[in-house]
């Protein structure tokens, strides 16, 4: 069983790639990439559900929710 810290750095390097998808994706507009950045985001919303089911600290857990959530919006106002 990995330690918490592996577990929080994990979410933390999920969301921070998500963040560089989308980013990538929202300039290019491109649709494949577009797609690549909401598997990115399911990763990292998969990552924050384990965060969550290990009780990781709830600040840590309502920061990276709050990124997700914005990156979602981001392509899905980039999808219409």
């Amino acid at each position: 069983m990995s330690e918490p810290f592996d577990d929080k750095h994990q979410l933390e390097m999920s969301v921070k790639a998500a963040q560089k998808t989308v980013g990538a994706a929202t300039m290019s507009m491109d649709p494949d990439q577009l797609e690549d950045a909401t598997s990115a985001i399911n990763d990292a919303k998969s990552m924050l559900q384990m965060g969550i089911d290990q009780h990781m600290d709830d600040e840590f857990i309502s920061y990276c929710s709050g990124l997700i959530e914005k990156l979602e919006h981001q392509v899905h106002e980039a999808k219409h």
